[in-house]
């Protein structure tokens, strides 16, 4: 069964993550602004992993000091994904 969550980041040009989970498995992650090359990169990436993979290898990687990346935020949203749904 299929499920959308909306994740609103936090400290990244990205302005929000729109996620569609099939069970425990990422099916689509669409970036909402954001550097399209690599957020467009990021969600093929991402596409038909496990969340839990997910954040395990994007969980914590930093952007030019920010503190976080689009990649540590969608592990954000996953996480967040997981309690939620």
């Amino acid at each position: 069964m299929e499920k959308q969550y909306i994740y609103t980041t936090k400290g990244t040009c990205s302005r929000e993550i729109r996620i569609t989970l099939e069970g425990d498995t990422v099916k689509e992650a669409i970036f909402v602004r954001g550097c399209m090359g690599n957020t467009k990169g990021i969600s093929a990436l991402v596409q038909g992993m496990k969340i839990d993979d997910v954040i395990a290898r994007l969980e914590g990687i930093d952007c030019g000091g920010k503190g976080t990346s689009c990649p540590d935020q969608l592990a954000a949203a996953l996480r967040e994904a997981k309690e939620t749904l």
